[in-house]
């Protein structure tokens, strides 16, 4: 902020505090790591992986030229419990997500417990048909002291004694979302060594209320994302994934979609003790992305920091939002584990 002059100041804050409105009124939550949390895509795509349990984090810190960045927060956890002595198998899962952004400092908390039934399409264990339902609580929240408006604006300059004009009867609302979801992947080739899913989501089916002012008009808007994506092992050190999400949520359309090559590392190929990963993706008509990722079995880690290419590029000066991600995958002790039972592309 130091190198802005006052015109622009004003700019930037109001540039915030509409992208404050915007996320309370309009779109969701969203991270250039899309593949790192699967529930929030789709959870169909719950239980997606070869292992008997998951544990997921994503941190996007995002607009730091901005006095009030955003900052947020995502967590997931996932457990596959057999079905019998077939290869279903039935998947319990919990999406935790924490948001703080702009300079009325809008809080968002969500704590969304998850279930999908993978049903086996085939003798292998290669095939699968899920679906799957996720809902829970979610508290959005404001500090009314932090806001700031335009009859606060004496002729002259910003006077902070002055009434803001508006009245909030409440600073927080709270309401419970629901989500539903179908998927399918499946593994091919020599070895079933490929991979690949389509799924299809919709999200905030109950259309809560979502507004401040308590008008029941003001609705969260239902989402349809639609995924999809496939892994080919290139030769025995070298992979290639690609996949992408189309999500379309009330007026507003996003696009993301990219590539990641990925090398194994080690003596062993058929099971690497490391996988090097250099991608790209893009969000059409907002941000270029390059992730680096590093997979050591059974934890991965990546990076990645999005290249604002928006009409935004000019106050954000170019910035756009760093994530980091860790997941961990394991196999429980048992006669029943997924090891021996299921076969799941991993993205």
């Amino acid at each position: 902020m130091r190198n802005l002059n006052p015109i622009k100041k004003i700019y930037l804050t109001l540039a915030v505090f509409a992208a404050s409105i915007a996320m309370a009124y309009s779109q969701d939550l969203h991270f250039s790591q899309f593949f790192e949390a699967p529930l929030l895509r789709n959870p169909a795509l719950a239980g997606i992986f070869t292992g008997d349990y998951r544990i997921q984090g994503v941190y996007r810190d995002q607009w730091n030229s901005f006095t009030n960045a955003y900052r947020t927060g995502s967590f997931n956890g996932e457990y596959k419990l057999p079905v019998g002595k077939t290869d279903d198998f039935l998947t319990l899962g919990l999406q935790v997500l924490y948001d703080k952004a702009g300079s009325a400092g809008l809080t968002s908390t969500e704590v969304l417990p998850a279930i999908n039934y993978n049903k086996s399409l085939s003798g292998r264990h290669s095939s699968y048909l899920s679906l799957g339902f996720m809902g829970g609580y979610v508290e959005k929240r404001i500090d009314i002291s932090k806001i700031t408006t335009n009859s606060q604006f004496d002729g002259a300059a910003f006077n902070p004694s002055l009434a803001s004009g508006e009245t909030f009867p409440t600073p927080d609302i709270h309401y419970w979302d629901g989500s539903v979801g179908m998927s399918y992947n499946s593994s091919f080739g020599q070895n079933d060594q490929n991979s690949m899913f389509v799924g299809v989501a919709y999200h905030h089916l109950n259309r809560p209320m979502n507004s401040f002012y308590q008008n029941s008009a003001v609705e969260l808007q239902p989402k349809w994302v639609f995924s999809g994506g496939a892994k080919f092992n290139l030769d025995e050190r070298s992979e290639f994934t690609i996949q992408a999400d189309y999500s379309s949520q009330g007026m507003a359309r996003e696009t993301i979609g990219g590539v990641m090559y990925g090398y194994k590392l080690g003596e062993f190929t058929d099971e690497p003790q490391y996988v090097l990963g250099i991608g790209a993706y893009m969000r059409l008509g907002d941000a270029f992305i390059p992730v680096i990722k590093l997979d050591m079995m059974p934890l991965s880690m990546a990076i990645s920091y999005d290249v604002n290419i928006s009409t935004l590029n000019t106050v954000s000066q170019g910035q756009g939002g760093f994530e980091l991600s860790i997941s961990y995958i394991g196999f429980l002790d048992r006669e029943n584990s997924a090891k021996n039972r299921v076969l799941c592309p991993r993205f």
